[in-house]
């Protein structure tokens, strides 16, 4: 069993990593096969919470995705990348930052993948506008959704696998990781600001064309935008007070998605049929698989050495953690960091089991695990801005801009992300660092 299993997984994240086949079709595959082959009985794969789907992950997807696409019907989006632009008066470089800023923001609270869907077109229109090159813009805005997403625990959805797995909350994440993005978003905003603070002009007459146009005119449904805005709030409240109530935070997302599908005039089956259900069951495929390596005992063998690399113990895991933080960051930028953190999830939590015998709440949670917890969010999200395929808001921006007529070389998102890349990670690195091994609070 223990070959199988991991003769299916080494096989299809090769394939997965190769994108001659759609990542879907082979998680799936690779899903069922894990089952016809009794790696793993169908109960462990649907009932199981540490051998299978993660339902809270799946909901909270899901139900994310169903108020994200009502609010869609509104304009509310474009009008606030519209809003965007006339606040930075025209300016190149300011509409630039300001684009990041929301992109950053929204990806904290919405998923990145539907944040950057959703500005892509505007940023195309106001590019043409001021007849400048969209593709700094494009790539800008996929970096800043995934460094954004890392604020939050549904901001992108390793941090979502990560609070299941380990029990943290919507809090936590504020509390152990907003600081640090907050700052680095600071830092990249100065950097950009010397690579392409000279590089971007335009002609006085073309901001004043932007100036010009109309935000107001992009709200389609004003009742509906002030319904959803109420319960998306609502919702975001929900994720804060979730831990205080002891509720999952997909049973919050859920009540948010039907209250508003209740609310609204949409026909459920026009706003369900728009739910990304390749990447819902994608998830569900992948959790299979990686169940069933916990099943043979691989993620066990992977614990032990990484034990034996790190050295981890009762007082310290510095040497994991910035392990874990380089790893992670390296590794999700080659591959998508989703199968990443669901292989990684595990071997963590086999890991606590040994060191300090336990694997409850309280001791995932330990003040010596926690700086590992965060290593493996905070590298695996900003990691996925390595590459044109480390994440899946690159793949989404670079396909747009290819069909807009502005194609997106592999090398020239190398350009750019690679080094953003580096630099988060790094800066991840020292506030891991200081936080906790240094000041220690």
């Amino acid at each position: 069993m223990f070959w199988t299993a991991t003769a299916i997984f080494v096989i299809a994240y090769a394939v997965i990593c190769s994108e001659k086949i759609h990542k879907t079709k082979v998680a799936v595959f690779g899903a069922a096969l894990t089952l016809i082959l009794k790696v793993l009985t169908q109960h462990d794969a649907l009932h199981n919470i540490d051998l299978g789907v993660d339902w809270n992950v799946i909901f909270l997807l899901i139900s994310m995705m169903i108020i994200v696409n009502i609010m869609t019907k509104t304009g509310v989006f474009q009008y606030v990348a519209i809003k965007s632009a006339k606040l930075g008066k025209g300016n190149p470089f300011t509409i630039m930052a300001i684009f990041a800023v929301v992109t950053a923001v929204a990806s904290a609270f919405l998923d990145n993948v539907t944040t950057v869907l959703l500005l892509a077109p505007v940023t195309l229109l106001i590019a043409r506008e001021l007849e400048v090159d969209p593709v700094p813009y494009l790539i800008t805005e996929a970096l800043a959704s995934n460094i954004g997403g890392t604020a939050t625990l549904i901001g992108d959805p390793p941090n979502i696998m990560i609070a299941s797995k380990a029990g943290f909350d919507f809090m936590d994440f504020i509390v152990h990781l907003a600081p640090a993005i907050i700052v680095i978003m600071v830092i990249w905003m100065l950097v950009w600001k010397v690579v392409f603070g000279k590089r971007l002009h335009v002609r006085e007459e073309l901001k004043a064309r932007i100036m010009a146009m109309n935000e107001n005119e992009l709200i389609k449904d004003p009742a509906l935008l002030k319904k959803s805005g109420a319960v998306l709030g609502l919702t975001i409240l929900g994720f804060i007070l979730h831990g205080f109530f002891h509720y999952e935070p997909a049973t919050v997302a859920l009540m948010g998605a039907a209250t508003l599908l209740l609310l609204s005039n949409e026909e459920p089956h026009h706003i369900l049929a728009e739910v990304e259900w390749p990447t819902i069951f994608f998830f569900i495929g992948l959790f299979i698989i990686i169940g069933g390596t916990v099943k043979a005992g691989l993620i066990e063998w992977l614990s032990q050495q990484v034990i034996n690399l790190t050295g981890p113990t009762k007082e310290s895991m510095f040497t994991l953690t910035v392990v874990m933080v380089w790893f992670s960051g390296i590794a999700s930028a080659i591959v998508d960091n989703i199968p990443f953190v669901a292989t990684m999830n595990p071997l963590l939590v086999e890991m606590c089991q040994k060191v300090f015998g336990a694997t409850d709440p309280a001791t995932l949670q330990n003040p010596v695990m926690l700086p590992v917890w965060w290593a493996l969010a905070l590298g695996a999200c900003l990691g996925g801005n390595g590459t044109a395929i480390g994440a899946s808001a690159n793949v989404i921006v670079v396909g747009m801009s290819e069909k807009a007529g502005h194609k997106i070389s592999f090398v020239r998102f190398l350009k750019y992300g690679t080094p953003v890349m580096f630099l988060t990670v790094f800066l991840s690195m020292i506030y891991l660092w200081l936080r906790y091994y240094v000041l220690k609070f």
